[in-house]
C-alpha cells in the first residue's frame, strides 16, 4: 500500500468501514441520528461514531452488534481498542476505535460477526457459499 493511501485511511476510516459493511449481502446504508448507519433488511448492524459528534465523543468509532459475552472478551482483552458504547452497549454491542491504526483484520471480523447476527439465515448462508463475493451487492440510500 502506497503511503498516500495509508494516510488517506488513516484519515477518514468511514471510506474503509463502509467498503467493509457494503460488500455484504443486501448491506445498505442510512444516515440516522447524523451519522451513516449500516442495515440488512433495514436493521442496523453497524453504526459509525464520528469522532465531532456526540456519538464519538472525540475518537472515531464503529458500534457493531455483538453478543454480550463476545463484547465483555473484547472490553477485557484490549480496552484501548474496544469500548462500551452509550445506548446500545447494555444491550451487548461492542465499540471499535478507529482513530488509532485499527486493525482492520480484527474490524472486518467484528462488522461481519455483527452483520451474522443481524441478517436472515438465507443471506447468511450467502457469506458461506464459494460464489459469495459474487452475490454481494451494496447500495446506499438515505433517509
Amino acid at each position: 500500500m502506497s503511503p498516500a493511501r495509508t494516510r488517506a485511511t488513516a484519515a477518514d476510516p468511514l471510506s474503509r468501514l463502509r467498503t467493509l459493511c457494503l460488500a455484504l449481502p443486501e448491506a445498505h446504508e442510512v444516515v440516522a441520528w447524523n451519522e451513516p448507519t449500516f442495515r440488512v433488511r433495514n436493521k442496523i448492524f453497524a453504526m459509525y461514531a464520528s469522532a465531532a459528534s456526540h456519538h464519538g465523543q472525540g475518537r472515531a468509532g464503529v458500534w457493531c452488534n455483538c453478543m454480550p459475552m463476545e463484547q465483555d472478551l473484547l472490553l477485557h482483552a484490549d480496552p484501548d481498542r474496544f469500548f462500551k458504547p452509550p445506548y446500545v452497549g447494555p444491550k451487548g454491542w461492542i465499540g471499535v476505535y478507529l482513530d488509532r491504526r485499527p486493525r482492520w483484520t480484527a474490524v472486518a471480523d467484528i462488522v461481519e460477526e455483527a452483520y451474522r447476527l443481524t441478517a436472515p439465515a438465507r443471506l447468511v448462508a450467502l457469506l458461506d457459499a464459494p460464489h459469495a463475493a459474487g452475490a454481494r451487492s451494496p447500495r446506499t440510500r438515505s433517509r
